[in-house]
């Protein structure tokens, strides 16, 4: 019986980890994979307060935060999580493993969110050399350079506008005659003389070399494809698919509260519906999943998850 189980060692939980460690709480965090999450796909960091002045990988990162877990006593399991067993009128809650089940007195989900896949050819070869799913993540990185933007809604007209400070211009290609979204957004958009919109449309192909440097477009109107290079002297584009999807599958037949995308909403103390039972990072409803948020998310669970022991 554990204080608290953590499913999940992206930087939510393993902040959570580390502050739970800290505090003397008996702590098991569960992985089924390599730490750090989409984190460690990230070339480049810059931004996460703290870190090494001119930048680091994520993956650099992400070995500091799993040593201070270390540090701090947490145990670790790796292990597939097939189903959770939430404990009634307080009682321990139960997760079950492939290779084992896990009880605690509480529960940190930080099983964070995916990129939405599109199954473009090449979508995955250039991932993180061209291609990008975070617009707030990497967008310094395609300053002055073209960006093609891939959707249509509020999240690909939001992502657009702000890409446009960064880039030299902004393509937005979508499905759709028209866009969706609020009437200022749109309007942003349609008067900005950095974004061009190509409607009806759908990427068929991305090529390059080591980056990304061709996108193949096709009309869905009349048939017609075109293909547009980088310019020579940049060598490389960016190319953004704007959306992603919460990691929750596993909780979707139980009493777990989450929103229509499957988002799990909690309090400013990372308490969901269920007493004992808190959720951090990129798996909350919230409107900006970076890794600074993330591990302060991970942070305020901890600690609301000692209180509730306590108080208990």
């Amino acid at each position: 019986m554990y204080d608290v189980i953590i499913i999940g060692a992206g930087p939510a939980g393993l902040s959570a980890g580390i502050y739970a460690g800290r505090a003397k709480l008996s702590t098991l965090i569960i992985e089924m994979d390599v730490d750090g999450g989409q984190i460690t796909e990230t070339n480049r960091v810059e931004n996460y307060p703290g870190q090494i002045p001119g930048g680091e990988t994520g993956a650099e990162l992400v070995e500091r935060m799993t040593k201070q877990c270390e540090d701090f006593g947490c145990e670790r399991a790796k292990d597939t999580v097939r189903s959770v067993e939430f404990g009634s009128e307080g009682g321990a809650h139960k997760v079950i493993g492939d290779k084992a089940e896990y009880e605690a007195k509480t529960l940190i989900i930080a099983t964070g969110a995916s990129p939405k896949p599109t199954g473009v050819t090449g979508e995955e070869e250039f991932r993180g050399r061209g291609v990008s799913y975070c617009a707030t993540c990497d967008a310094n990185f395609f300053k002055d350079l073209d960006i093609y933007v891939i959707g249509g809604d509020s999240s690909a007209l939001g992502g657009a506008v702000y890409l446009s400070r960064f880039g030299r211009h902004v393509y937005l290609i979508h499905r759709g005659s028209e866009v969706t979204g609020s009437d200022t957004i749109k309007e942003r958009v349609r008067t900005s003389d950095q974004i061009t919109t190509i409607p009806n449309s759908v990427v068929t192909e991305l090529a390059g070399d080591q980056l990304l440097s061709r996108i193949t477009i096709k009309n869905e109107s009349d048939g017609s494809e075109e293909t547009f290079e980088a310019d020579p002297a940049d060598g490389v584009f960016g190319v953004f698919f704007i959306g992603t999807q919460p990691n929750t599958e596993l909780f979707a037949a139980g009493i777990l509260e989450m929103d229509e995308k499957g988002y799990i909403p909690t309090d400013e103390e990372m308490r969901t519906n269920i007493p004992g039972v808190f959720a951090a990072g990129d798996v909350r409803v919230k409107t900006l999943r970076q890794v600074v948020t993330a591990a302060s998310d991970g942070a305020i669970a901890a600690v609301s998850a000692g209180h509730y022991i306590s108080g208990k």
